[in-house]
């Protein structure tokens, strides 16, 4: 994987990074307006939201746009609306990374009531969705759009206790691919899921209790793989399921 890459490489990119406020999410939106994209954060929290938008400006980064958005509760006209602010403040969009994440808790099938289960699709599967569609008159205009939805190692790989959490994020693999091969037509959009592995992100924290800080990757390890998958690099790429251990340095663009 190329590991440098230009600071004005998503230069001109309007990209929306939902989760924006902690870990993943966050990580991923100061670094793409580090190299020069333009970012809408979209999270439900107005406060740190408010946080990050700051800390843009202040590092230099062009001058974002936030959007609150509480992906459980909303609706189609609530993902409407926010794809209507970014074509009114923006006018375009040109990258969607999909990094919002629930986890109930790691427990026994048998332990996992329905309002657990249809909480996590709802913000897993549904919300992705939901968003993209919403979104996807403003990514068809785009000369080189990109979507890139954030999987989890169980939602490829089936592991008892992971119940709810692991379906919902299996989903997001039927959706690239479905979304892939409806786009087949349209070179200007692609699609690709990434599974970053073990990170030192708050739902990995909070998985793993017991683990050492030092057997997983930092967050900025994995942000070289989402340049690339929203960048020009990556143009003509499209239904990529690509898996990391960011533990190994020997890994490709996927």
């Amino acid at each position: 994987m190329k590991k440098e890459f230009a600071r004005d490489y998503l230069a001109g990119r309007v990209i929306l990074i939902t989760g924006a406020t902690k870990g993943l999410g966050r990580q991923t939106a100061l670094t793409c307006a580090a190299h020069g994209a333009t970012v809408v954060l979209v999270a439900r929290n107005v406060k740190r939201l408010e946080a990050v938008y700051d800390e843009i400006v202040a590092a230099g980064g062009p001058e974002p746009a936030a959007i609150p958005l509480d992906l459980y509760t909303a609706l189609e006209p609530e993902f409407n609306s926010a794809a209507q602010q970014i074509q009114s403040a923006l006018g375009r969009l040109d990258g969607i990374v999909h990094c919002a994440s629930y986890l109930y808790a790691v427990s026994p099938l048998a332990d996992q009531g329905i309002d657990e289960w249809m909480h996590q699709y709802r913000i897993n599967t549904v919300a992705p969705h939901a968003l993209t569609r919403a979104c996807l008159p403003l990514l068809s205009r785009s000369p080189d759009a990109s979507v890139l939805f954030v999987g989890e190692t169980h939602g490829l790989h089936p592991g008892a206790y992971w119940g709810g959490f692991g379906a919902s994020k299996a989903g997001l693999v039927y959706l690239t691919k479905v979304a892939a091969s409806e786009w087949d037509d349209r070179p200007n959009l692609r699609v690709n899921l990434l599974v970053p592995g073990s990170i030192n992100s708050p739902l990995r924290m909070k998985t793993h209790p017991g683990e050492d800080r030092s057997e997983r990757a930092e967050l900025s390890d994995a942000m070289p793989w989402f340049l690339y998958w929203l960048g020009s690099d990556s143009t003509g790429r499209s239904g990529q399921i690509i898996e990391l251990d960011l533990r190994r340095r020997d890994q490709e663009g996927g």
